[in-house]
């Protein structure tokens, strides 16, 4: 007798327990579609004022034309007073006009980030057949034409309480996921 109970409890658990993969035919795959952002890097060449250093010989040639022409002014102390003033005036008029001189326009790339829109597939909305009824689900990628389910046996359940209730509609078996790379 206890060797029975152990034999029918042994295979009631198995049955519970007890699954399958199935390969069930792919009636119908819609793709789901949607609009993704991706940011691209856009490079525009663009005109820039550049400065080029000075090299000094502006500040020096002012310098000594200023020097000149401030020693023909006055006399005495005077003069060596106006030569000062000469030599360090003429020293800034000769590197500003120098400086002037030096701007050039280059060329240089001015790059921004901008989002463009793509459409990408997300995924599928997959119609299959299994034991001659269809059922649906969403798959990360393109099942092909067949899909593997999984199938788990149902356990004898106990008639409804209620003549008039239906009967409960067994599940759906669920296909398995799998990533393809």
């Amino acid at each position: 007798m206890v060797k029975k109970i152990l034999i029918l409890s042994t295979l009631t658990l198995a049955a519970l327990g007890a699954s399958a993969q199935e390969v069930a035919a792919v009636v119908s795959r819609v793709p789901i579609v949607q609009q993704v952002a991706v940011p691209r890097q856009v490079c525009e060449n663009q005109p820039v004022v550049v400065e080029q250093p000075t090299s000094g010989a502006g500040g020096l040639i002012g310098a000594v034309a200023g020097g000149i022409l401030g020693h023909q002014v006055g006399g005495g102390s005077g003069k060596t007073a106006a030569t000062a003033v000469g030599v360090l005036a003429g020293a800034v008029v000769g590197d500003r006009v120098e400086a002037g001189n030096n701007r050039q326009a280059q060329m240089a790339p001015r790059c921004t980030t901008q989002n463009v829109y793509e459409n990408r597939t997300v995924g599928y909305d997959v119609r299959y057949e299994y034991a001659g009824r269809q059922y649906q689900t969403r798959t990360v990628n393109d099942p092909g034409p067949s899909i593997r389910v999984q199938v788990v046996p149902l356990v004898d359940q106990p008639p409804p309480v209620a003549a008039s209730m239906p009967a409960p509609l067994p599940p759906a078996p669920m296909p398995v996921y799998q990533q393809r790379y």
